[in-house]
């Protein structure tokens, strides 16, 4: 530390002797002062102004130095304190350092002392700064890393979800119809409601419907709605999602489930922006930006006839494909762990994070089920897990064995079963680094036949 840093110190002592020769003596060294007489003065200079040190008599009128360390410290204000004392409450300065105080001065005030500690206080209180403007900064860039991870309701950094942004960002402010291709699980709903939030509709409704939970009278009922009386049970009108849809975003999901006949009725909709309810004979006009999704391959639904073409072409203006969780795996744990904060919360549990041997057997699962089966492994394991780390034996068993893993970790065929079973308990005390107690919890056997297992396999290899 140089003296051409400029620190400002505040002397607080009700001898003015010391609080002018101690300014004089500091401000030679290069320090800025300012000097009061009593505790309430003291306190009023820490209201208006910031310092990096205050030296500050222990016994002084109004407000002792024990006192205004106190509020120092209360107040988190970032400066240090050293207390000025007579031979005769030494005990009492010691006291004031336990409860934070830097150091503690005696009178006389010893000249070289002062030129001592001062500055060691202040190198303590630069460190402390600079290790709060790191922590501060480190905080910022985690939250920008965290923000370029997120797209609305989505999280991934990886390039392919990268295009899909994009994608959204170009379409969502558009008239076009939009239709999204995924596996079950990839999570097509999050990027309809993307499309309709950074869209003009946003303040407008957004009106989910799976088309593969309704039988086809029902779904159609559900699109248009129907008139009083237009079937036994029906008493009165009831709008459909198309009206209730109106000035904003109908999202028709599995799409590739609704019946042709209700296809047609559909493509006129789109066709005419306008339909008549079940039983009715008024025509109903609407003003909706249809989205629409599948997890069906759409060349084989076009080529079978199960999606009809004309209204594939009126809804696939856009197109945008979502990539299933095993194509995107550098998003995994970004996933993982957001999923994990919020079960962490949800369930009023202080679970700290993943074992690495856990981490290392989610990579290597293959993720049929994508973002959702993630979803509820992670809820699972956080229910199940009463340690600080969730262990391989909170998940379920097939993530760690199943034979699609890249690791190449798969049972032949017409292998022996005393085999198959040595092989299994052995990657599974690999999987937990030797730990036999935590290899016996997830093969759901006990510690006692775990060991009799294993005697019996050495033993067979020793006579092999």
């Amino acid at each position: 530390m140089t003296k051409a840093q400029k620190f400002k110190l505040l002397i607080a002592d009700d001898e003015t002797s010391i609080t002018t020769g101690l300014s004089a003596m500091l401000e030679l060294e290069g320090y800025e002062t300012e000097t009061v007489n009593d505790g309430f003065a003291a306190l009023e200079c820490l209201d208006r102004d910031n310092f990096d040190l205050i030296l500050v008599d222990l016994m002084m009128p109004g407000k002792t130095g024990l006192e205004i360390l106190r509020e120092v410290k209360e107040r988190r204000l970032p400066m240090e304190v050293i207390i000025i004392t007579g031979q005769g409450s030494i005990d009492t300065a010691v006291e004031a350092i336990k409860e934070g105080a830097y150091d503690y001065l005696t009178k006389p005030v010893d000249p070289k002392r002062i030129r001592s500690i001062v500055p060691k206080a202040l190198e303590k209180q630069t460190l402390v700064k600079e290790n709060k403007t790191l922590v501060a900064e480190k905080r910022k860039l985690e939250q920008k890393v965290k923000s370029l991870s997120r797209f609305e309701d989505m999280i991934g950094q990886d390039e392919k979800m990268q295009k899909v942004y994009g994608m959204i960002n170009a379409v969502a402010d558009t008239t076009a119809n939009v239709f999204i291709t995924g596996e079950s699980g990839t999570g097509k709903e999050l990027v309809a409601r993307a499309i309709h939030t950074k869209s003009s509709r946003k303040s407008g409704p957004f009106i989910a419907v799976n088309c593969s939970a309704f039988p086809r009278d029902i779904l159609e009922n559900e699109l248009f709605g129907h008139e009083k009386g237009a079937f036994t049970g029906a008493i009165k009108e009831k709008a459909g999602c198309f009206e209730m849809a109106n000035n904003g975003t109908l999202f028709l999901d599995e799409i590739g489930e609704m019946p042709a006949d209700t296809q047609s009725k559909l493509l006129r909709v789109l066709e005419e922006r306008k339909f008549r309810r079940l039983g009715g004979t008024k025509e109903v006009e609407v003003d909706v930006r249809l989205v629409s999704a599948t997890n069906r391959n759409v060349r084989t639904a076009l080529a079978e006839g199960v999606l009809r073409e004309d209204l594939y072409f009126r809804l696939s203006v856009m197109d945008i494909d979502l990539p299933p969780l095993r194509d995107r795996m550098s998003d995994l744990l970004l996933i993982a762990d957001e999923f994990f904060d919020y079960f962490n919360r949800k369930n009023n549990k202080t679970i700290k994070r993943f074992s690495k041997s856990c981490i290392d057997a989610m990579q290597k699962y293959h993720w049929p089920g994508n973002i959702r089966e993630l979803k509820n492994l992670v809820e699972r394991a956080v229910i199940l897990c009463q340690e600080e780390e969730v262990e391989l034996q909170h998940l379920p068993r097939h993530i760690f064995f199943s034979p699609m893993q890249d690791s190449g970790d798969t049972i032949r065929l017409g292998k022996p079963l005393h085999e198959v079973e040595k092989e299994i308990i052995f990657k599974t005390l690999e999987q937990t680094n030797n730990n036999k107690t935590k290899a016996a919890q997830i093969l759901g056997i006990s510690l006692k036949t775990m060991h009799n297992k294993l005697n019996k396999y050495f033993i067979g290899d020793e006579r092999d």
